[in-house]
């Protein structure tokens, strides 16, 4: 195991049973395929930041919602 991916798993132990679960869905699916593509460092950055958005529970509120599904007629 590299160095990495121990201190990811280490990481990972230390988070909420279903984020644990997540994780481990996305391992499992990673081992048994070929990735069909690859997040640029720019993606995986925004990732993160969503990421750390929803552990604050930063959403959008319903208003934000309505008001987007207005704006393009949906």
């Amino acid at each position: 195991m590299t160095k990495l991916l121990d201190e990811g798993i280490q990481a990972v132990r230390e988070l909420p049973a279903d984020r644990q679960d997540m994780a481990g869905e996305l391992l499992l699916t990673l081992a048994a395929s070929q990735p069909q593509y690859s997040l640029t460092a720019e993606q995986v950055g925004d990732l993160k930041f969503a990421l750390e958005e929803a552990d604050r529970g930063d959403f959008a509120s319903e208003a934000d919602v309505a008001e987007t599904w207005n704006k393009f007629a949906l």
